[in-house]
């Protein structure tokens, strides 16, 4: 924390914005609104971009989609009717563990002593910040200038730590009010046992050096805490063969050598679960158990062949060591373990679309992930709604790691869109292959505007099978039916972009191969699909929630 003299002087707005820039944020996305205005005003002043947004909630998914390229995102909206629609953003990137900072303004401190009845608000002043709070892993109200800036110090560590969001509330007549350096206070890491951690990787190279058949399932956590150096070193020192969940997907580059593809139980890639469940010994590093990783419990996973390393735990068989944390886990094993070479057999590259495209063929899934495919390059980055898009891109092999984002567990419509706005931003030297169903489309794809606005060349491919597929398998019915949009033409009122409408695979070729060479503006491609088309897994997975649904 800078403690210098000038840092002194600043207000509590300015010094908010000092502070974020210090920690690599260099846009907010967001709405204004009187509540917010004077943050703004010292917003675009500031060494930050401030974007624009449509919605508050895409303000958040942007956010969201930053923060997972950046490290950390933000954003900023209003009291109550703005901050109350990033909620489910918010809730999303808790559950799927990504650090957005989410600031909103508020009724100033005076105003709400004298209890004035005051537009946006739903109850007393308290409530924003208590519904934030089941949300976040820190919240903030800065309305003394005395500890405001220790306040603002905390939460950012707080979201860098924990890789979780955390709320700022900013009165509005606390924006200038001049805070106040305190004593430094770090919130950092902590680490591991040294003797516990020692026993735990000893341990574990006992049982790797037993192993005929050892595998690495690699999850979330492992991205989230920016440990892919770490893994990549473990899995080539020592020949290990690595599959990921599909939360953690593209944890690893998608076309190392070692990488066998996504692990979903029984609903998933056959070479994938082989490897896993086939394995004599398991390396579960970082991985979250939930119902999506684990294809709706159908995953074999023993437990006596096991060694899974999460957050500040690793669990050997029956041993448990506490305070061992995974970094350093991770770091110790890698460099622990002997050299060793062992030849393995790691499928093909992905999906394939052999002889694409056939003139006046319909256009499918299959073929369309195989095409898709086949185009992706390192400087591509793809970023995926939820429904069948997520299920068939199980597939696509992204070229580096860290290029396949979605709302995997979670699994809120809506969100590729945005994240892509956010993503670019984040990293202008890729360019964001966006898959997305008509559905979810149609819940923020106003957000198409925003990328339009900023000339960001994203291509958009929307999965047009005319309403709720997920749904549709689980249960069909006229409520999965939604209307029907021209997507194509969308450029003719929130352009400049390009528009294509795409039946066969003739015409999605030739779209395709105009929006690869147009470099300075997005493009949509409306794919049209057969309602009863679907992935795999898209169908095994319809087929155990729509047990799940009916009390099966």
């Amino acid at each position: 924390m800078d403690t210098s003299s000038s840092s002194e002087q600043l207000g509590i707005g300015k010094y908010l914005l000092k502070r974020l820039s210090e920690e690599g944020v260099g846009h907010i996305f967001g709405i204004p609104g009187d509540y917010i205005i004077y943050f703004y005003d010292q917003l675009v002043h500031s060494k930050i971009r401030h974007i624009g947004t449509t919605r508050e909630d895409a303000a958040a998914f942007a956010a969201d989609g930053y923060a997972r390229c950046r490290g950390m995102g933000a954003l900023a909206v209003t009291y109550g009717v703005g901050a109350l629609n990033v909620v489910n953003a918010v809730a999303g990137a808790y559950a799927e563990s990504s650090p957005v900072v989410v600031i909103s303004g508020a009724p100033g401190v005076r105003e709400q002593r004298s209890n004035s009845l005051l537009h946006h608000r739903f109850g007393p002043f308290t409530f924003q910040r208590e519904i934030f709070e089941r949300i976040t892993c820190m919240t903030a109200v800065l309305d003394d200038p005395l500890i405001a800036f220790r306040q603002i110090d905390r939460a950012l560590a707080a979201a860098r730590l924990f890789s979780k969001p955390v709320y700022i509330e900013l009165p509005r007549d606390m924006v200038d009010e001049k805070g106040y350096i305190l004593p430094s206070e770090h919130l950092s890491e902590k680490e591991s046992d040294p003797e516990t951690l020692k026993e735990a990787v000893e341990e574990t190279i006992r049982l790797l050096e037993r192993a005929d058949s050892p595998a690495v399932l690699a999850g979330l956590e492992i991205q989230r805490r920016g440990l892919q150096d770490s893994l990549v070193c473990l899995i080539e020192r020592a020949s290990l063969p690595v599959a990921a969940t599909l939360t953690g997907k593209s944890v690893v580059g998608e076309r190392h050598p070692a990488y066998f593809g996504v692990y979903e139980g029984a609903i998933g890639d056959e070479a994938a679960r082989r490897l896993i469940e086939d394995a004599d010994l398991l390396l579960m590093l970082g991985v979250t158990l939930n119902d999506v990783d684990t294809g709706i419990y159908t995953a074999r996973l023993d437990p006596n062949r096991m060694v899974r390393a999460i957050q500040d735990e690793v669990i050997i068989r029956h041993h448990r060591f506490p305070q061992v944390y995974l970094k350093d886990f991770l770091s110790a094993l890698g460099q622990a373990i002997a050299p060793r070479t062992v030849s393995f057999t790691a499928p093909p590259c992905g999906p394939s679309a052999s002889g694409f495209p056939e003139a006046g063929r319909p256009m499918t899934v299959a073929r369309l992930i195989g095409r898709l495919n086949q185009a992706l390059t390192g400087e591509m980055l793809v970023v995926c709604d939820t429904g069948d898009c997520l299920f068939a891109s199980v597939d696509l092999r992204v070229h580096e790691r860290s290029e396949f984002l979605a709302s995997s567990f979670y699994t809120t419509m809506g969100f590729a869109v945005p994240a892509a706005l956010g993503a670019q931003v984040a990293r202008p030297d890729l360019r964001p292959l966006v898959l997305v169903g008509d559905g979810a489309f149609q819940m923020t794809g106003t957000e198409i505007s925003t990328i339009a606005r900023l000339g960001i060349n994203a291509i958009i491919i929307v999965f047009n099978n005319a309403g709720y597929s997920t749904e549709r398998f689980i249960m069909d019915g006229s409520f999965n039916d939604i209307s029907a949009w021209r997507f194509h033409r969308l450029s003719e009122v929130m352009g400049p972009m390009h528009g294509y409408d795409v039946h066969t695979e003739d015409e999605f070729e030739k779209a395709l191969e105009n929006a690869i060479s147009e470099k300075h503006a997005p493009t949509i491609i409306n794919v049209h699909l057969s309602k009863d088309d679907a992935s795999p897994v898209m169908r095994r997975l319809a087929r155990l929630l729509g047990e799940r649904a009916q009390g099966g």
